[in-house]
């Protein structure tokens, strides 16, 4: 795929436990580099992938010529979407800090039987994660590697992190490029370089290094 041309729509896909508001920071920046970005929520917890990945391959069937940024559990969800529909016209993905390997973090969150209401009907996916990327796509990962979050207060958890997702569970084979920036999991959707990063693939398919 060449350069992407301006305006070039980019569907934002939110991670557990947020609504789209909390991608705002992201599409204005995204607004600002010349794209064309829409915000799609959808229900995290209550609903799951089950429920919202029927929704977002019909609406992605509606966007000839896009591409999708999605942090934390909306890179999974977009790659699952490209998984099971690969005629998607899809060009690209970008993912802020989707534990695509699977989620240490979900798994020990799994373990502790007050906590399975707080991952909801994500559990099981965020624990799975993929084995490697083979899609038409290309995908490209925006790690964060400043540690605060829920990762540190639970025993085992790598501290090469952003606190919440190991940078290793962001590393997945078939990946195009991956890259690293200052950011907590939460920040990655507010830092400016990882927004950065996200256009510069969106544009090139290959990041800043």
């Amino acid at each position: 795929m060449s350069g992407a041309a301006a305006n070039t729509p980019v569907v934002l896909l939110h991670g557990i436990w947020n609504a789209r508001a909390w991608l705002a920071p992201l599409a204005a920046r995204l607004r600002a580099a010349g794209f064309a970005p829409r915000i799609l929520g959808y229900a995290s917890v209550v609903g799951g992938p089950e429920a919202a990945l029927p929704a977002l391959i019909q609406t992605l069937r509606t966007m000839p010529g896009t591409a999708i940024v999605g942090h934390s559990l909306g890179g999974m969800m977009a790659l699952e979407a490209l998984r099971r529909a690969p005629d998607l016209p899809v060009a690209r993905v970008v993912c802020l800090g989707s534990p695509l390997r699977g989620s240490g973090t979900a798994r020990q969150l799994a373990g502790r039987p007050w906590a399975l209401p707080v991952l909801g009907r994500s559990a099981e996916f965020l624990q799975r994660g993929f084995q490697a990327w083979d899609g038409n796509a290309e995908v490209g990962m925006v790690a964060g590697n400043v540690p605060h979050g829920i990762g540190r207060l639970l025993p085992d958890f790598d501290p090469a992190s952003d606190g919440t997702v190991a940078l290793e569970e962001t590393r997945l084979p078939g990946l195009r490029d991956h890259c690293v920036v200052a950011s907590s999991h939460s920040g990655l959707v507010f830092s400016a370089p990882a927004a950065q990063q996200a256009a510069a693939f969106l544009r090139e398919g290959r990041f800043r290094h």
